[in-house]
């Protein structure tokens, strides 16, 4: 029965689908349909891609966030577009909320909260009220939504079936991974739907920060923060999106641009971890002139070895040296042995001269990285969904401080923290500085050696010792063991002796 309820919900899919501009990457599947091909005349592409997933609830929305990291699957301007995709759904009963903090704490509402308001905003997996703790204390309650697990699984059960049908109408797009990706997205959407994964998030986001930063988070109430209830501190402060109000409470647009793309990067390059979802709707400002970000449910993380490779990509596009730039993807793993070097440092020279003569302004760090994505077709390169996520990241970052100044020139504000971390990274200085510490620590260990090997050989002694010791108690053992023996035999034949007597 499921099978064939995939099968008609595959249909009303394919109605509304007909109906919109496809992304230019399904244009090949269109092609391998018989029914496609038959009423493509008559096809009036009255809605966009987006605008039909946001129609079709929470799941398609995930779907279309998560394709947003996908320019390999969909194409540039689709990616772009999705990018923005926000969820912003109509609230549930305040009476349902209450129930769910009754239950969750066991106790009444007013024993969890000094007052507890109306729901301000609501999304696919949950929504926020305001309330009141400690009697002055304002805070944010977010809490998940009722029955939000069994849709969400349903959904997913779909997404499995499609990727299968497509993978079958074209064997090619198994390289692209669809099942993988959708496990992935399905293990996002599970960690989103429980609220103390957020909670840690807040926290490792916090631990990380500096003095000098300039963005801020909420604090965390732990004790009033379970799986479906998220508590933090509330953050009074002016939409990043309201540029009237913005510019009436005289904070300077091209400064905050700048705070918002160097807030991301010090998060994604020095600590890396990062808030993935920066729409205009998680950020605010404060009284301070501080970034306040918000809802941190998806997260994006990179280690020592993404790190490394993309400051050594970047520098060998801004240095030009291509060729260095291609063998790294070849030793990090990230292009297939049976690739040719040559050719992929060709598509790496592709992508960096056109930067040459262009100003600063005009030069996009989201595009550059989205064409170094696209490469992947090309050369047969696995998906890297941590990379993907920082790309896509970056494109909703920069389109967020675009929006406040439209002439940001990408490459000076990203400077300060991109030049500090290839230095930490890649410089000379560091590398020497590295070799000169392993030279120190090598130093020491042959200062060391003489004592080492005193230790060594008084452990040596100890051990043979006890080996002696254990030998003496063994013939010990042995000899008492063969005077027992003897012993009992002896007492045996005495006895035996005696009675034949009597």
């Amino acid at each position: 029965m499921t099978y064939f309820s995939n099968l008609y919900q595959t249909i009303k899919l394919g109605i509304l689908f007909y109906n919109c501009e496809l992304p230019e990457k399904f244009v090949p599947l269109e092609k391998k349909s018989i029914l496609i091909r038959i009423f493509r005349g008559k096809r009036k592409k009255n809605k966009t891609f987006s605008n039909v997933l946001e129609s079709l609830g929470p799941s398609y929305i995930k779907l279309g966030q998560f394709l947003a990291t996908r320019p390999d699957i969909i194409g540039r301007e689709q990616a772009n577009e999705l990018s923005f995709l926000q969820d912003n759904l109509p609230t549930f009963n305040k009476d349902i909320s209450i129930g769910i903090i009754e239950s969750e704490f066991n106790t009444k509402v007013e024993d969890v909260y000094d007052e507890f308001g109306d729901a301000i905003a609501a999304a696919s997996i949950a929504q926020v009220h305001r309330a009141l703790i400690n009697k002055e204390q304002k805070v944010a309650v977010k809490i998940l939504r009722p029955s939000v697990d069994r849709k969400f699984k349903k959904d997913f059960e779909y997404f499995y079936f499609i990727a299968d049908l497509f993978e079958k109408i074209n064997p090619e797009l198994k390289r692209l991974k669809f099942k993988d990706s959708i496990m992935t997205m399905q293990r996002s959407v599970q960690m989103e739907m429980d609220l103390r994964f957020e909670a840690a998030a807040i926290s490792e986001i916090s631990n990380n920060m500096q003095t000098d930063d300039e963005y801020v988070v909420p604090r965390v109430f732990w004790e009033k923060t379970t799986k479906k209830i998220l508590t933090i501190e509330w953050i009074d402060g002016i939409s990043i999106k309201d540029r009237d109000l913005l510019i009436k409470n005289g904070f300077n647009l091209k400064e905050l641009a700048r705070i918002v793309i160097q807030s991301f990067l010090t998060q994604a390059l020095r600590n890396g971890f990062f808030h993935a979802d920066m729409h205009q709707g998680n950020l605010l400002v404060n009284t301070d002139g501080k970034l306040v970000i918000l809802d941190f449910g998806i997260m994006g993380r990179l280690g020592e070895k993404e790190q490394n490779f993309l400051a050594e990509i970047l520098w060998g596009l801004i240095t030009k040296n291509y060729k260095r730039a291609a063998e790294i993807h070849f030793e990090a793993g990230y292009v297939p042995k049976d690739q040719r070097l040559d050719e992929f440092s060709q598509a790496l020279r592709a992508i960096g001269e056109p930067l040459t003569g262009k100003k600063a302004n005009d030069i996009s760090m989201a595009n550059v990285l989205t064409q170094l994505f696209e490469v992947t077709e090309q050369f047969q390169m696995e998906t890297r969904p941590e990379l993907l996520l920082l790309q896509k990241t970056m494109v909703v970052t920069e389109g967020v401080a675009r929006d406040l100044d439209p002439d940001l020139n990408m490459w000076d504000i990203a400077k300060p923290v991109v030049s500090k971390w290839m230095e930490e990274k890649i410089s000379p200085e560091k590398k020497i500085k590295k070799t000169i510490e392993d030279i120190s620590k090598f130093g020491s260990a042959i200062n060391d050696l003489p004592e080492l090997i005193h230790s060594a050989k008084i452990a040596n002694e100890n051990f043979h010792k006890i080996l002696d010791a254990k030998d003496k108690n063994r013939e010990k053992q042995n000899f008492f063991m063969k005077s027992f023996f003897w012993i009992i035999t002896l007492f045996i034949l005495l006895s035996s002796i005696i009675i034949l007597l009597d």
